[in-house]
């Protein structure tokens, strides 16, 4: 069953997810990581999003 929209609202807290399929790793190495660190930084200086926190696993990201 496909997932229904996000909601969008100003101001509104959101739970996000990146997942490996299958729990499969997502991440190749420590550079690997501080690479995905760099771009999610400027994406959200980009879209002057706030992240409050966050947590960084093999398998798995979750903002």
């Amino acid at each position: 069953m496909p997932r229904h929209a996000r909601i969008d609202i100003p101001g509104l807290l959101q739970h996000v997810i990146v997942r490996g399929i299958d729990r499969s790793p997502i991440f190749l190495d420590d550079q690997d990581r501080e690479d995905f660190l760099q771009r999610f930084r400027l994406l959200l200086q980009e879209t002057e999003t706030d992240c409050y926190a966050w947590a960084l696993l093999d398998n798995h990201v979750l903002c």
